[in-house]
């Protein structure tokens, strides 16, 4: 009997004390919701400034184990400028929320790490998000979980409903099979790693000719572990994985990409950024005819942190200004003059620490053989440069250390491709084997005419090599960077003359 009245006496204790605790973590809760909401307010500005967007909640309800509320995204100002939400239009998430230190929510997932609260969020079906409901037979096409760690952190599953929208009259369908995104972050977003997972997408339009053209991924996959540099840049591994890509026209298959793996990785040491890249596909086919595999692996290294975040903020504040310039969506000659030039006008800027781009290789393989492209690039920080230049040769060595490229392109692997190209066209087997005979001897025969080329055993190579004070090899051939560009860029002669 007393062994029982001790166990009831504990269950009653702690059953008080999670009562207590769940009363203290909602009252928490509540008195810093205008400090998150101000808090994403903030970011809002930040990234995203001219949105014109506002976050505020709504019918704050707290009670012992849960409470309830909503938040409400609406449009900053009164005028009809906002492409995203028009006066009056909002987005609703209705939030549950489960008081910690045991949330019922996870105690359901057999989840036992204490956490302050559990967050279950839904979209309301408003005006603005009326047709998106309609395509989830009015269910919030988006659900999301949230854990919150007594520290602040958080870990957030979002939930992606199938869709499948048709539109019969214009031939347009939109098919998902849902997914998953789960996102993890510190308790000042500096940290952040996400892990999706989307089975198959398909969009189905019609081209200018009013063709039906579709698109389907299959197995996309993205996963990251990113942070936040002292200068404010976000760096980090990444992943990304595609399974299939296919485009087909006309009911036809058009182009294939089978396995598509993707990485990188980025690092700060010293306030220099540093990183890989790495992308590989494994199959692709034109028209059902065979082209082979491709990858591209590059480096980057010691770019200023700061520079890159000056460069990357400045990069998009003028391109915004760019883009409310009216007229211009109309005009797509105005817009590339402009991105040309914002990119020239920052260039300096991002060139700072002088840094290294290498391209190691650039390669192209099928069953005939393998073409390759290697280039390395080191750049000076033109604002270490003095004096004004006195030549051609000056301007380049402002932002130009050095520079060597090479291209090598396997003749065998280039007809192979080649012949492919003219099945595609709809040549027969010995028609399109003669013509890729004939354009890739051709290509090697021109490309030494002009002394672009060199062809060594089965291979049509170029290499190009460029040193500090205007000095350029050229398949061998030594010239300045004057004779050069009179040679291959602007067929004009100069005082120097031509090397022979």
């Amino acid at each position: 009997m007393k062994k029982t009245n001790v166990a009831v006496g504990v269950i009653i204790a702690l059953g008080v004390i999670w009562t207590g605790a769940a009363w203290f973590t909602g009252k928490q809760l509540e008195s810093h919701m205008d400090e998150l909401v101000q808090n994403a307010n903030t970011q809002l500005n930040a990234y995203a400034p001219d949105s014109r967007l506002k976050l505020s909640y709504q019918n704050y309800q707290r009670g012992v184990f849960s409470s309830s509320a909503k938040l409400v995204l609406q449009a900053n100002s009164q005028t009809e400028d906002n492409a995203f939400l028009k006066p009056g239009q909002s987005i609703v998430f209705n939030e549950t929320i489960d008081h910690g230190p045991f949330p019922f929510a996870q105690l359901r997932r057999f989840t036992l790490i204490p956490s302050m609260a559990s967050v279950h969020t839904e979209l309301e079906n408003t005006e603005a998000l009326k047709n998106l409901f309609a395509l989830t037979d009015n269910k919030s096409p988006i659900n999301a979980d949230t854990r919150v760690g007594y520290s602040g952190a958080t870990d957030t599953a979002l939930h992606f409903l199938p869709v499948n929208y048709q539109n019969a009259q214009t031939g347009q369908r939109v098919a998902t099979n849902g997914g998953t995104l789960n996102v993890s972050a510190d308790s000042k977003g500096d940290k952040v790693s996400i892990d999706s997972d989307i089975d198959s997408i398909a969009i189905t339009s019609k081209n200018e000719l009013g063709m039906p053209v579709l698109f389907t991924a299959n197995g996309v996959k993205l996963s990251g572990n990113t942070h936040l540099t002292p200068e404010g840049v976000r760096i980090g591994d990444q992943k990304v994985a595609l399974e299939k890509f296919n485009a087909s026209v006309n009911g036809k298959d058009a182009l294939t990409l089978q396995k598509l793996n993707g990485t990188s990785s980025f690092d700060n040491k010293a306030g220099k950024i540093s990183g890989d890249i790495d992308y590989r596909v494994d199959n692709v086919h034109l028209q059902n005819n065979d082209f082979g595999e491709a990858k591209l692996s590059m480096k980057l290294a010691q770019f200023d942190a700061q520079a890159v975040k000056t460069f990357s903020d400045n990069y998009q504040a003028q391109m915004q200004d760019l883009l409310n310039q009216p007229g211009l969506a109309s005009d797509p000659i105005r817009y590339q003059a402009g991105v040309n030039t914002i990119l020239m006008n920052n260039l300096p800027t991002l060139l700072k620490g002088a840094p290294m781009v290498s391209i190691a290789p650039l390669s192209w393989k099928n069953s005939k053989g393998e073409s390759t492209f290697n280039l390395t690039a080191n750049f000076n920080d033109p604002a270490t440069v003095t004096g004004e230049p006195q030549n051609l040769a000056g301007i380049v060595d402002r932002v130009l250390k050095s520079l060597s490229a090479k291209l090598v392109i396997n003749m065998p692997m280039a007809t192979e491709v080649m012949r492919n190209v003219g099945l595609a066209e709809g040549y027969t087997g010995d028609d399109a084997q003669k013509l890729a005979d004939q354009q890739v001897k051709g290509l090697a025969a021109m490309g030494q005419m002009f002394r672009l080329t060199q062809q060594q055993d089965n291979n049509i190579v170029t290499s190009l090599q460029y040193s500090a004070g205007g000095q350029v090899n050229m398949n061998g051939n030594t010239m300045t960077l004057e004779q050069f560009m009179s040679r291959y860029m602007l067929g004009l002669p100069t005082s120097e003359g031509m090397p022979q």
